[in-house]
């Protein structure tokens, strides 16, 4: 294909041809949202792999994300862009040592961040989002003791918005631990009026002088209804594009990183692994395709149809 626009129209006559939806996270390039059926955080895009009826799942994220949108549709077919597409997160979490964390603590629920590979999944009583987390903790009985993985800085948010004492798994993501806080408060001189919005996945300290913190849907939200101009924006920089769609006119400045590079935002590396000649392909060749091993299939969708069934019973946003 000679140009993006070329090989967009050629994903949109092919999607058509074979039936297929192509499910896109906010982090992805601009050009694969651009060709995308649903744009969504992690909550909004299993619940829409969870009632598809497409013959084929182009998932435009990454794997632990394909993994899900199979575990929901075990007669479909799952494709990923690239295998290569990973997570820091969930390989922060290798399931033999997290088997055994678990087993040495059997007196604790497991309640699991969806950001981690379908075998941590298979060991959790529920997965979470960060859309829904706080609400899945709270639904515990006061006196029930919780492990949280893999994230630990959003397992210490939801410690403190909670007032639970989880047992937190010590596992980060990469993407979310490069803001500079140095950076940040110079930028806060320069724009005295910006509103700082980050997500859970965020350090502490910058967690707590954040005027918002949420999923990058609810951060969507805030800013789109938000009576003020100018937002700093702690979190992937890919959330700006569909932003920018959804509030114009606002003033968008990404949360700067330790390292100077050549936006000055944080961009998870695995999700830019995939492209869109990349999507192209996986859609021509209907490859490279997701599958689960069958020993543990039933185990990790159990506890995700358990976090959909739980958010349609609680109000969150989309």
């Amino acid at each position: 294909m000679s140009n993006k626009e070329e090989l967009k129209s050629a994903i949109l006559k092919l999607k058509k041809e074979k039936n297929a939806v192509i499910l896109a996270h906010y982090y992805q390039e601009k050009d694969i949202q651009d060709v995308a059926d649903y744009i969504g955080d992690s909550l909004g895009l299993a619940v829409e792999a969870s009632k598809t009826d497409a013959e084929i799942i182009v998932f435009a994220g990454v794997h632990f994300m394909a993994e899900t949108a199979k575990l929901l549709n075990p007669t479909r077919k799952v494709v990923l862009p690239d295998l290569k597409a990973g997570c820091s997160l969930a390989d922060s979490c290798p399931p033999e040592q997290f088997k055994a964390f678990t087993e040495a603590h059997p007196d604790h629920k497991v309640v699991t961040y969806v950001n981690c590979t379908a075998e941590v999944k298979a060991l959790s009583d529920i997965v979470c989002t960060s859309s829904n987390a706080v609400d899945i903790i709270n639904s515990f009985p006061i006196d029930q003791k919780i492990i949280f993985a893999p994230d630990q800085n959003l397992g210490k948010y939801l410690q403190k918005e909670t007032g639970r004492d989880l047992l937190l798994w010590e596992g980060a993501c990469i993407v979310h631990e490069a803001f500079s806080f140095d950076k940040l408060l110079k930028l806060k001189i320069e724009l005295p009026d910006a509103k700082l919005v980050a997500h859970p996945e965020s350090e502490p300290h910058i967690l707590e002088v954040a005027d918002y913190v949420g999923s990058t849907s609810k951060m969507i939200n805030y800013i789109k209804n938000s009576d003020a101009e100018t937002f700093i924006v702690g979190t992937e920089a890919g959330i700006l594009h569909e932003l920018s769609k959804q509030a114009p006119g606002k003033n968008l400045v990404p949360l700067p990183i330790h390292e100077d590079n050549t936006c000055a935002c944080s961009e998870c590396a695995f999700m830019k692994v995939n492209t869109l000649e990349k999507v192209y392909n996986c859609l021509l060749n209907e490859t490279p395709e997701i599958n689960i091993d069958p020993a543990i299939f039933d185990k990790a969708k159990a506890p995700i149809v358990k976090m959909i069934e739980f958010s349609k019973l609680v109000p969150h946003e989309n």
